[in-house]
């Protein structure tokens, strides 16, 4: 290669290298890289600050002061909010939220208080229904879908902490954890752990996606005054199994044996019913007595008979055998592994409606 083409060649790289550096500068003068990019990928789009602010706009409007009265005495306030808008706007919450009160109101996004009525409440998933005039209502929250959730996804949190002065209140963290049980009043519930800060008030608010969706229902029932950071949250999934009987007033049915039973270590009740155990036998619900007219009564179950598992699950106690059982639906065969006479046995039984 004689000199000129290398000089040729060399002018030609050096042209393209000073093109690269200028068109990097100018991209950056006018096409700025966004400072604040969360990279969290929500139904496969990444969400800016931007996008943060939509996704809280989302559902703003449609969270509600929920407050509870007795006669003309104000006995609670909670969180709620709009999640249909048909015949009347529907509204959840917390069935402890209203459960001692005898009439309500809902206090709007607008400041403005309209009367609400109780459509349907079920004390053992912590939910309640009630609907305002469809007329009030300016957003409605989307149902989202709480077994897409991964920890460490950002969650928000609005509701009205405190009572009605800090209505509207939003606070930010993250999923600490989900498929947790924890034990409340002998009630076991599925939750979904956040730090997302919760207090009193924001019980029957929405638990929030990055894209805008409720995936549960926060409840400071769940929560302890010993423990901070850890909030929790009642899967949105799990509400809608129960959300069309409360609409329409009716009671939730769940399965039931038909039996009546007593923890291993309940010993005043065991000795009061009769029943002496094995001091080996450490787990597990002993039966009392069985409904004539209930699935037990029949399949060979006895009283004295201490029930240790449903199917595969471990029954450490009451609570516990309720919430393996309450998964199942009216219908269903389980298999009972039960202990008598220093012997496991087991039996299937299928579970009738209450």
């Amino acid at each position: 290669m004689n000199k000129k083409k290398i000089f040729v060649f060399f002018i030609f790289y050096v042209f393209t290298i000073i093109s690269a550096i200028v068109a990097v500068i100018l991209y950056v003068k006018y096409f700025p890289i966004e400072s604040k990019v969360i990279t969290e990928n929500i139904n496969k789009t990444v969400v800016t600050e931007k996008g943060i602010e939509d996704a809280i706009g989302n559902v703003y409007d449609a969270v509600v002061t929920v407050n509870s009265f007795y006669g003309d005495n104000k006995i609670g306030t909670g969180s709620g909010f709009i999640y249909k808008n048909e015949d009347n706007g529907y509204i959840l919450t917390n069935n402890h939220v209203i459960e001692d009160g005898n009439n309500y109101t809902v206090i709007l996004s607008t400041g403005e208080e309209v009367s609400a009525s109780l459509l349907g409440r079920d004390a053992y998933s912590d939910l309640a229904v009630l609907s305002i005039d469809k007329n009030k209502v300016t957003k409605v929250a989307t149902l989202g879908d709480s077994d897409m959730i991964s920890v460490g996804n950002t969650v928000f949190t609005v509701g009205s902490p405190m009572g009605e002065e800090y209505s509207g209140s939003v606070t930010r963290g993250i999923i600490s954890g989900k498929d947790r049980t924890i034990e409340v009043d002998d009630v076991v519930t599925k939750v979904i752990q956040t730090d997302a800060s919760i207090n009193p008030g924001n019980s029957g608010g929405p638990l929030v996606n990055l894209a805008g969706e409720v995936i549960g229902i926060t409840s400071m029932k769940l929560a302890s005054s010993e423990i901070e950071g850890m909030g929790f949250a009642i899967p949105i999934n799990d509400v809608k199994i129960y959300v069309q009987s409360l609409e329409k007033g009716e009671e939730v049915s769940r399965p039931q044996m038909g039996v009546s039973l007593i923890n291993v270590d309940d010993t005043y009740r065991l000795y009061y019913y009769g029943i002496r155990l094995d001091s080996s036998i450490t787990y597990g619900v002993a039966i009392a007595a069985l409904d004539p007219n209930g699935p037990a009564y029949n399949s060979g179950l006895n009283k004295g008979d201490v029930i240790i598992k449903i199917n595969d699950k471990k029954v450490n106690n009451i609570s516990k055998l309720r919430y393996y059982l309450y998964q199942h639906n009216i219908g269903d065969t389980i298999t009972i592994t039960y202990i008598r006479n220093g012997r496991e046995n087991t039996v299937d039984l299928t579970l009738a409606g209450n």
